[in-house]
């Protein structure tokens, strides 16, 4: 038998040292006798400790989370919000094989290092999908019936505002997704009982999988301008950041609301605050930001027209449990030498480094 080192990243935990929610089912790993598993207790909260919450999206791996409590190296890794960047990967290469990104955002893991330290890299992809849809489809009805304005006058006993916070239906307007991925093809088939005119802008979309959803691929300027909602699905690759911006939201109709719940470095925070704040939209719905947590002296904070939640909307505990599974089960097929579902890095599985890391633990696959 092969001991397998494993580390899960402590913000996962509570200030109690608890899976802070209930996600990861821990016992499949305690039930396999190879397997060791810690947590990375630097990255976990403290009681008492509220700097924690202002840092904890800036967090990183280090190369001594890396090393094991006896500096014989982590065999896998499953980080949840900190950075894992090439320097930590090429001093782990000797033993780390996988690392199995607790979400379906990778953007924090340097890819190109893992395939060059021979470290696989798998994800959970497909457990945000319908919360990440799901998510956009609440910001919309909650934007177009204007919620948060009438539950304010409504708590304020200014029933004498009603008129004033008048709403509107979601049914028949014409919805723009800015990224037809897993999650924006998901969003299309949940508005297909409100008839809406679906356009999207996707330049790697498959066209016969759009037409079959009733999407019409277009230009981004063409979707911004005939849009009543426009909802950001893309992903963060280096090109698309900041691809909506000050002549980007010009192009929105006065009318138009905006939503975004994919990246916060997708938009251009200045020019959304200003177009905000100068009410040349209607509103928006926002999870990410540029500057994660938002600084509470933002000016987003102060504006009545936006709703604003802390990157967490599709973090469900359905979500939780989910991706929980697909870390541990991945972990425990990397731990008999097989490979994981999800990989990001496909190329990484022809490498003899890593076939060869790999191959260690076959003699556990035994009574598996």
């Amino acid at each position: 038998m092969r001991t397998f080192r494993l580390a899960i990243s402590g913000d996962i935990l509570n200030e109690h040292g608890e899976d802070a929610c209930g996600g990861l089912p821990l016992s499949k790993l305690d039930a396999a006798p190879h397997i060791r598993y810690d947590f990375t207790l630097d990255h976990a909260p403290r009681p008492g400790d509220t700097g924690y919450w202002r840092r904890f999206y800036s967090l990183e791996i280090s190369p001594h989370d890396l090393a094991g409590g006896d500096g014989r190296g982590i065999d896998g890794l499953i980080p949840l919000r900190p950075w894992l960047k090439r320097l930590v990967l090429e001093g782990a290469a000797g033993t780390l094989v996988v690392v199995g990104r607790s979400g379906a955002g990778y953007d924090k893991v340097d890819v190109a290092a893992c395939t060059d330290c021979d470290v696989a890299l798998f994800n959970a992809p497909m457990a945000l999908n319908h919360p990440t849809a799901s998510t956009a489809l609440l910001f919309m009805l909650a934007l177009a019936k204007r919620l948060f304005s009438q539950e304010r006058i409504t708590r304020a006993g200014r029933w004498d505002l009603q008129t004033a916070e008048l709403g509107d239906e979601i049914l028949g307007r014409t919805l723009g997704i800015v990224g037809l991925g897993h999650s924006g093809r998901e969003l299309a088939r949940l508005v297909g009982p409100f008839n809406m005119r679906i356009l999207a802008y996707s330049p790697h979309a498959d066209s016969a999988q759009a037409a079959a959803l009733g999407v019409d691929l277009v230009p981004l300027d063409r979707l911004l301008r005939e849009s009543d909602f426009v909802s950001v699905h893309a992903r963060p690759r280096p090109e698309n950041r900041q691809m909506l911006g000050t002549a980007q939201f010009a192009l929105m109709k006065p009318t138009a609301y905006f939503i975004n719940i994919a990246r916060g470095e997708l938009v251009d925070h200045e020019a959304m605050v200003d177009v905000l704040r100068h009410r040349k939209i209607a509103g928006a719905a926002l999870d990410v930001f540029e500057v994660e947590p938002l600084p509470v002296d933002d000016p987003l904070i102060g504006l009545d027209n936006v709703i604003l939640t802390p990157h967490w909307s599709a973090s469900t505990r359905d979500v939780w449990r989910a991706t929980g599974q697909a870390m541990v089960e991945g972990m425990l097929r990397v731990s008999r030498g097989e490979i994981p579902e999800d990989i990001v890095n496909r190329d990484v599985l022809d490498r003899p480094g890593f076939r060869d890391k790999l191959s260690k633990f076959r003699e556990n696959a035994t009574g598996k």
